[in-house]
């Protein structure tokens, strides 16, 4: 049986989000044990934010959530592919579709933003 292993990283994995009709890359966040189990048992993304050293929902604040469709690992079993059904317009906190939204062009990252929300508005903090 495989395990997953959070030992290599300091107990997080990566988990790279997936839209599973477009095959879209979302997002990348961290999950530790806790998360990928709460993720697994109720179909929503849960993810550790390194940041704020907190758990969170994917659409807690904004109602952008996630619902799992299908979870992979790799072959090392430290990373996960989680392929999702993206509830509304967005999976960024910046608005837009993807966070993968700045391309590398003529040597220099080029922003290619397109939001679909206001974050302002969204986040009232």
């Amino acid at each position: 049986m495989i395990k997953i292993d959070f030992e290599k990283m300091g107990g997080l994995i990566p988990a790279v989000i997936q839209d599973n009709e477009s095959g879209e890359v979302l997002m990348v966040a961290f999950m530790d044990e806790k998360t990928l189990n709460l993720t697994l048992e109720s179909g929503k993304t849960w993810f550790f934010s390194r940041t704020r050293n907190k758990y969170w929902m994917k659409g807690e604040e904004s109602g952008n959530t996630q619902d799992v469709v299908e979870v992979l690992t790799d072959c090392d079993a430290d990373t996960v592919v989680i392929k999702v059904k993206q509830n509304g317009p967005a999976a960024c906190h910046t608005g837009n579709r993807s966070c993968f939204y700045v391309r590398y062009e003529n040597g220099a990252w080029v922003e290619h933003s397109n939001p679909l929300f206001d974050p302002n508005t969204v986040y009232k903090k």
